[in-house]
């Protein structure tokens, strides 16, 4: 199921390159070049992404407007401010504050939370394969056969749901490293393929001829949804 977000950014690059990578990700994304008449739609909306600094109405009066048209769609600030001002009037109206430069990854984690937590969606389970369910609410994977959950080790969860948060996509061995373990892939290391491999021996009907995570061979891994 998309989850609908209603993005207001000024920004022409930022806002094409934030949009392209939340759709990659499953939402469907109506981007605003500014504020005006935004009242208008958000009620069509799970969750707004609102950057502060807007032509016009600046952030902080948009958001002030929105929370009164639909109290109970959450508002997710953007902001290069860092002033703990700034943060504490954001925070007056808005459910969440996050500063540039930051991560994709935490951004869409956040969402998640604040859509959850405002009940305006059911994550439905993620069919892998054939057998593998992941219910993406509770981050439990289960066996459709039987109904049983599969127990993974905190590094196999990681990486799994690492894959889901980037469904389809060809991810390099780097990229998956370094998001996991947060510290710069040497060339060589086995780490993450032993991971993988034990990942694959879990999930997998048949680990030596893998239909859930396919290897790119000289690139990385791809797990499609």
């Amino acid at each position: 199921m998309k989850r609908n977000v209603l993005y207001i950014e000024d920004n022409e690059k930022i806002g094409s390159l934030l949009k392209e990578e939340l759709e990659q990700r499953g939402f469907s994304v109506q981007w605003l070049l500014s504020g005006e008449g935004a009242e208008k739609e958000v009620n069509q909306h799970e969750v707004v992404i609102l950057d502060i600094m807007l032509p016009g109405l600046d952030g902080f009066t948009v958001g002030k407007r929105l929370k009164k048209a639909a109290p109970a769609v959450p508002i997710l600030l953007l902001s290069a401010r860092t002033s703990i001002n700034d943060k504490v009037d954001g925070l007056q109206f808005a459910d969440d504050y996050v500063t540039k430069p930051f991560h994709t990854d935490e951004l869409v984690a956040r969402l998640e939370v604040l859509i959850r937590r405002s009940g305006g969606t059911h994550f439905e389970r993620i069919l892998l394969g054939n057998q593998i369910e992941v219910d993406p609410e509770v981050q439990m994977v289960y066996d459709k056969r039987t109904g049983e959950e599969i127990i993974l080790t905190g590094k196999q969860h990681q990486i799994l749901m690492y894959f889901i948060r980037h469904p389809n996509q060809v991810l390099p061995k780097e990229q998956i490293y370094e998001a996991i373990w947060e510290e710069t892939y040497i060339t060589g290391d086995k780490t993450l393929m032993v991971h993988i491999h034990r990942l694959r021996q879990k999930l997998e009907r048949h680990p030596d001829s893998p239909e859930i995570i396919e290897t790119l061979k000289g690139i990385g891994y791809r797990v499609k949804l």
